[in-house]
């Protein structure tokens, strides 16, 4: 059945792989994306009967080592671990950026979508969101917030939130999630939309009361959480994973590629895992879904970038 499926690529003779795929990743090892890359990697080796080797290149808000791919000879050798951020944000934001996604990259894949959750520290007197607004507008604009950096997904959220609920909260940004948190459990900011597998651990220890999801539906990890859309109609935020390879690569290399990530995404196991984690594995989609799915997100994420100006050097 998989021989089939997949046709044959002929490099220097040989059908393709005949040799170990690298896989870039521009973060660090051990968080969510990392361990989400690893494990993608690791059902596309099974397939695709060679090694899928990952190799983190992090720095520069993910421009490091998407610029490697970028650079990258287009033969089906090298992928980059895409992200919402890599792709969609950071051609927007940055002034100074040295790739063009639309030009350099085939997204060949999107394998899941980060949800995210509204949290705040148990002296805040709120417990879903629009206790939450209510408070915020009687503080007067005193309360903080914090994030990873400006211009990320979660700050970029914040924002709309704040536009959807009327409420005014100064922005404090953080070198990275444990940090920002550790200020949300002293009560130093009051506010932070963070990714559901960092926070997941302090909700349920109790120091940390998740007001909403910002995902479409409820998650079955905090199924008691309503969505922000719940008493907000249509606010929706979520930052993405997927597969990227240089815009030049052979169409048999990438369906290839592309038919072991969705063997991949498939499997139970692999579902249950990062399900488990907070994450949404999606259904494997067809290159013109891939290719709606990215623009939809670029538009959606423009929006709240040129309505807020944010602009970054």
């Amino acid at each position: 059945m998989l021989a089939a499926t997949f046709g044959a690529v002929t490099t220097a003779g040989a059908a393709y792989p005949d040799r170990p795929i690298k896989l870039i990743v521009p973060y660090t090892p051990g968080g969510s994306t990392d361990q989400f890359g690893r494990a993608l990697a690791e059902g596309m080796s099974k397939v695709l009967k060679q090694p899928v080797v990952v190799d983190n290149k992090p720095g520069a808000a993910t421009m490091i080592g998407t610029n490697l791919v970028a650079r990258a000879p287009a033969d089906g050798y090298t992928v980059g671990f895409a992200t919402n951020g890599s792709i969609v944000l950071n051609p927007m934001l940055y002034k100074k950026i040295t790739y063009d996604p639309p030009k350099d990259f085939k997204i060949i894949s999107i394998g899941a979508e980060v949800p995210l959750v509204v949290v705040t520290n148990t002296q805040v007197p709120a417990n879903n969101i629009r206790e939450f607004a209510a408070y915020a507008k009687s503080q007067g604009g005193k309360l903080n917030y914090s994030s990873v950096g400006l211009g990320n997904a979660l700050q970029l959220a914040t924002e709309m939130l704040k536009t959807e609920l009327g409420i005014e909260l100064t922005h404090v940004p953080y070198n990275g999630s444990a940090p920002a948190l550790a200020a949300l459990l002293a009560n130093d900011v009051q506010l932070m939309v963070d990714v559901v597998s960092t926070s997941l651990p302090h909700i349920k220890a109790g120091k940390l009361k998740a007001l909403a999801v910002t995902s479409r539906n409820r998650l079955d990890v905090l199924p008691n959480v309503p969505t922000v859309a719940e008493s907000h109609p249509n606010f929706q935020a979520a930052t993405w994973f997927g597969l990227a390879v240089p815009a030049q690569t052979p169409p048999e290399a990438v369906e290839k590629l592309r038919a072991a990530a969705d063997q991949t995404l498939r499997d139970p196991q692999f579902r249950s895992t990062f399900n488990g984690l907070g994450l949404q594995v999606l259904q494997p989609m067809s290159q013109a879904e891939i290719d709606r799915y990215v623009a939809a997100d670029r538009e959606h994420w423009g929006k709240v970038i040129r309505a807020k100006n944010i602009s970054l050097d």
